[in-house]
């Protein structure tokens, strides 16, 4: 397994989000009675984006798609806050001693929406196109499951054959299963054309009922519970999802009460969402990372080999600010390169505050000299100075967080050269190519629960893979690797911990923050947990316990 690589805006591993209830205050006094969860009513989101295929083989690049998708089909797994996996379509597993072989039984009270029953051969078909997904599914995905043997051992059982032991194999069991006896006989690419995708059908809690269309155009889709699914029944019965082209437009519809729901509140619209009386905010964080990264084998920058000029760098960085104020609050602030949370977080890291003076003495002692009338940091009188260029995103959020730990830095006497780039070269003709000396970016850890940083800070990695600052660290690398091949979770935290131990008093990366995610729902609905947040999709992980009721009228007492 270790020979994957792995893309730096799609599919990676690990990551957990926690949602954070922003409530409204009630009256001194007043004690708020939470109504028992009945059935009945509708719910109304407002999807930003536009229906393409409401197929799982077909959503990746979509989340619009990918949202309907998630109450649409089934899955072998789930995931819990902690990255512990839950049975869904499998009603248990197990796992051989040399960790090679997965056994699953398949839950045989499982119906398609045509009533035709789910089988295993279902499953082996949706894995069959997702390794040959053509331009479709992303590439290191079908590679992965090309390396899997698959074999049907009945209509409830599956096998799963890997080449070597692999920790994280089970994040790669949570795709949406789609129908053989609908799909079967096609490739890919003829099933991205079939009527399927505009009337699916899948095995979820809810199952597609219409298209909205007005004026001509596909403005929504209703979806109504599935009366067969094998799981507990939702207590609302219908959901409608209607298109808008932002969240500006959203709010408004929200406004008009158009929609119950807003899938995604940015920056932009905020402060008006805040605004109103009966939107409940969730925020959660996502599955991202922001970091600074060092080219630790720049010879032109050979200062960033050395861990105290990093410790220093981290030190000067006021990441409260950049939180506070340049990102208005949208970001938790980061301490290491696993998220928190998740069951191989260690807690027990000191967090590297602000500290502009202990920056200076580390600088200092490590032979610098800082002249007090301003100027270059050197090395002596005469020595190298400590001065480089870092690589940034061109976009408005990356140019004002650079310019702001560009400030930081002058005020160390540290002079840093800002270069903007659009994301995909900063990627694909800088960093992967290792032609730099410092680069802001976020790592994406999106829709896999396993906290398994391995792509990222592995020595095997340096070269030709995703470990980018080209850290090589010795035992740092054997956790990692060891981590990846163990399968019982109390040993792999420990390896974990290990880990983190070794990044923190290293720093190869600077580690920022962590940007989050807004959801707004209109407080007749009740139920709603931000629960983790691997994708946007996840925020109906709770979707069968929401419920609704009335908005409290005012009370007229009795005399």
């Amino acid at each position: 397994m270790k020979k994957f690589r792995w893309q730096i805006l799609i599919i990676l591993l690990t990551g957990l989000v926690v949602g954070i209830l922003l409530l409204s205050e009630q009256p001194e006094g007043v004690t708020q009675i939470v109504p028992e969860p009945v059935t009945g009513g509708f719910y109304t989101e407002a999807l930003i984006g536009s229906l393409q295929r409401l197929n799982p083989l077909l959503d990746f690049y979509n989340p619009a798609d990918r949202d309907i998708d998630r109450l649409l089909y089934s899955r072998l797994l789930s995931f819990d806050e902690r990255g512990i996996p839950l049975p869904d379509l499998a009603a248990s597993w197990g796992i051989s001693q040399d960790g090679t072989i997965y056994n699953f039984e398949i839950r045989p009270d499982v119906k398609w929406h045509d009533g035709q029953p789910l089988t295993a051969a279902d499953i082996l078909f949706t894995i069959e196109m997702l390794r040959n997904g053509g331009e479709i599914v992303p590439v290191d995905l079908q590679r992965f499951w090309r390396d899997i043997e698959v074999v049907q051992l009945s209509d409830t059982l599956i096998q799963f054959k890997l080449p070597e032991p692999f920790a994280p194999f089970l994040d790669y069991l949570t795709f949406g299963i789609v129908p053989q006896h609908l799909l079967g006989n096609r490739t890919i690419d003829q099933i991205r054309d079939l009527q399927f995708n505009i009337q699916p059908i899948g095995s979820g809690p809810y199952r597609f009922d219409q298209l909205i269309v007005e004026d001509g155009q596909i403005a929504g889709v209703s979806l109504v519970a599935f009366e067969d699914y094998y799981g507990k029944k939702p207590f609302i019965p219908q959901i409608i999802f209607r298109y808008f082209p932002d969240a500006a437009s959203a709010l408004q519809a929200y406004r008009a009460d158009r929609v119950m729901g807003i899938s995604s509140i940015g920056e932009d619209v905020l402060a008006l969402a805040l605004a109103e009386q009966d939107l409940a905010i969730y925020t959660g964080r996502k599955p991202e990372l922001s970091l600074i990264l060092f080219n630790l084998k720049n010879p032109e920058v050979g200062f960033f080999q050395k861990p105290e000029i990093r410790r220093a760098l981290y030190l000067g960085i006021n990441r409260q600010y950049l939180v506070d104020r340049v990102l208005g609050g949208q970001a938790i602030m980061a301490d290491g390169p696993i998220f928190p949370g998740t069951w191989a977080y260690y807690d027990g890291l000191t967090r590297v505050n602000y500290d502009p003076e202990r920056a200076r003495q580390i600088l200092i002692d490590a032979g610098y000299s800082l002249p007090a009338e301003g100027g270059e940091v050197r090395i002596g009188k005469d020595g190298d100075a400590l001065q480089f260029t870092m690589l940034v995103p061109d976009t408005a959020r990356y140019r004002a967080l650079a310019e702001a730990i560009q400030q930081n830095w002058a005020d160390l006497n540290v002079q840093v050269t800002l270069e903007f780039l659009p994301y995909p070269d900063l990627i694909e003709q800088r960093l992967t190519p290792r032609d730099y000396q410092a680069a802001l970016v976020d790592l994406n850890f999106t829709r896999s629960p396993d906290p398994d940083p391995y792509p990222f800070w592995d020595s095997i990695q340096a070269t030709g893979g995703q470990n980018y600052t080209q850290w090589d660290h010795k035992i740092a690398s054997e956790y990692l690797e060891e981590a990846r091949i163990t399968i019982d979770l109390n040993e792999r935290a420990r390896l974990y911990r290990n880990f983190q131990v070794i990044f923190a008093d290293e720093l190869p990366a600077l580690p920022l923050f962590y940007p989050v995610y807004n959801y707004g729902v209109d407080r007749q609905v009740q139920g709603v947990r931000m629960g983790p947040l691997l994708e946007s999709s996840d925020r109906f992980a709770t979707i069968l316990e929401w419920y609704l009721s009335s908005r409290p009228a005012a009370v007229t007492p009795t005399p």
